[in-house]
């Protein structure tokens, strides 16, 4: 029986999605490589001298079929399946909190708004001790098995024991399904100029963008700067929908093309929001796939500028195919490419591991700190559809203001106290001590944005605390950061206080392509570059 189910899956895997993917000429290959790979199992399950699993040996046959076509087709397990779609469908089912663990005490950092638990009334500094009469204070929790606890079918309830002050309080939420939200911040940077950072394209992205663009609009927004500095990506139609917002009418935004699937094309429609205002777009080495979409459309129709530095450069779409245990593979099926004709797609003719190391390469060549080390291919090179601009592809988009690095400054210590989470800790700790008394001083973010300030005894005492947990005092390394640190401490306490939105207020306040892209905005750079 054993036997007969692993086969069964493995044919299945051959050719249970064929939907006319493969060609004609290449049914009999698939059909002769599936028999030989069944009688590979048999013989295997039937004579090996020591048991194997037969399973396994399936999976990983699957990574390194997916492995050696290219870097991003991947088998994902059944585990892995669920666990990776939330971000990207928008929402889980929970109880809508944020959380943290503090003293291995369960403590509730933030309520999210409408979710289940604010329905109920519970409330940020909450702790929660005990969930379905189980005892949970003090056990060392990992944060996976808090979302074990809290996480579930939508509908179904829990019941939490709270301590809130010296006062226990019995909850009984029932779970329902929880946003995720893919933009961090929107505002206005000045009465005329407003900011939208997308942190992934998802299923949500393009109700979210269209609200905060009409909430900014409102607010007097004529000219955006979009920050997609870190975004990896996600569905191309969240960013072919962005991208409708800038574009006229008809004008084509991306198009796909691919062995088996032909060619696709993506255009803009009437119905774009800012088709006239001035645009900015923020990229660096980690913005990708449908970040470059964006990206590249607003590049190739001299539609804005990109500021930053040369994007990751993954020009391959995928398409997830469902096997028969509950995995699936996301198996490259196309090409896609940019309104002038480039594909940005990097080389991985190397093998992962180099594909993988490209953009330290890119560090140590000295590109992230200078635009003269960029490398462009001349064999690649295209040109802008109104202002016949240069630009190329085969690696990225390239930015027409670059924006370099800051390698002047030692994040070593820094980064340290961060990875073992003692700022983290710090300032929750710090927000569960002193939130009535910040939120009484400060009614509005405004007043604590220009008035609040981390102090001498607040970093003495984060130093501490690392030093506690193995951080080494660094007086020289910390004085070079104390800016960073004093500004994420403010922000990470802005957040608790507020809301992302107003943590990016803060942060941003450091965010050196953002400086520049407004610069460019209000020197007139932006006109010049596109005379």
């Amino acid at each position: 029986m054993k036997k007969s189910m692993m086969l069964g899956i493995f044919l299945l895997l051959i050719g249970f999605y064929s939907e006319g993917v493969f060609a004609q000429s290449n049914e009999n290959q698939v059909r002769e490589q599936s028999i030989k790979y069944q009688r590979l199992m048999a013989l295997v399950d039937a004579f090996y001298a020591d048991t194997v699993d037969l399973h396994k040996l399936t999976e990983d046959a699957i990574v390194k079929v997916l492995a050696d076509l290219d870097p991003h087709s991947v088998y994902i397990s059944e585990e892995e399946v669920e666990e990776m779609n939330e971000p990207l469908e928008g929402g889980f089912f929970g109880i809508g909190i944020q959380f943290t663990i503090l003293r291995d005490t369960l403590v509730v950092v933030d309520v999210i708004p409408d979710g289940p638990s604010e329905k109920v009334a519970l409330q940020s500094g909450d702790r929660i001790i005990g969930v379905d009469g189980k005892d949970i204070a003090g056990k060392k929790l990992s944060n996976t098995q808090v979302r074990n606890h809290l996480k579930g079918d939508k509908g179904t309830p829990v019941n939490i024991k709270v301590l809130r002050g010296d006062e226990r309080l019995d909850f009984r939420i029932i779970r329902d399904k929880i946003p995720i939200y893919s933009i961090n911040a929107s505002y206005m940077l000045d009465p005329t100029t407003g900011y939208i950072n997308i942190s992934r394209f998802a299923a949500t992205t393009i109700e979210e963008f269209e609200t905060a663009m009409k909430k900014l609009q409102a607010e007097g927004m004529k000219d955006l700067v979009l920050d997609l500095q870190g975004n990896t990506g996600g569905y191309m139609g969240a960013a072919i929908g962005v991208s409708d917002h800038f574009l006229a009418d008809d004008k084509m935004i991306v198009y796909t093309e691919g062995l088996s699937s032909g060619r696709r094309e993506e255009h803009a429609t009437a119905a774009g929001w800012l088709q006239d205002g001035r645009v900015v777009v923020l990229i660096d080495q980690n913005s990708a796939s449908a970040s470059e979409i964006v990206s590249g459309a607003v590049q190739d129709w001299d539609r804005g500028l990109i500021v930053g530095r040369r994007s990751f450069g993954k020009g391959l779409v995928q398409r997830q195919y469902p096997l028969t245990d509950g995995s699936m593979i996301r198996l490259t099926n196309a090409h896609y490419y940019t309104p002038s004709g480039r594909c940005i797609q990097k080389s991985y003719s190397k093998g992962e591991d180099q594909y993988n190391h490209e953009i330290f390469d890119r560090y140590t060549s000295g590109e992230l700190l200078s635009a003269d080390s960029i490398s462009v291919n001349d064999s690649l090179k295209y040109f802008t559809k109104i202002k016949n601009r240069t630009v190329y592809g085969g690696g990225g988009i390239t930015p027409d203001v670059f924006v370099p690095m800051d390698t002047s400054i030692n994040y070593s210590y820094f980064n340290h106290l961060i990875r073992k989470n003692i700022i983290g800790e710090y300032v929750v700790g710090y927000i569960d001590e002193n939130r009535d008394a910040l939120k009484k001083k400060y009614t509005d973010f405004s007043k604590f944005k220009k008035e609040f300030q981390v102090t001498d005894a607040m970093i003495a005492n984060i130093v501490k605390l690392g030093v506690k947990a193995g951080v080494k005092e660094d007086e020289k390394a910390l004085k070079d950061v104390l800016p960073s640190m004093r500004n994420q401490i403010k922000g990470l306490i802005a957040r608790d206080v507020w809301d992302m939105n107003e943590m990016y207020q803060i942060l941003n306040m450091e965010n050196e392509s953002l400086r520049k892209g407004f610069e460019v905005l209000k020197n007139g750079i932006y006109e010049e570059k596109l005379k």
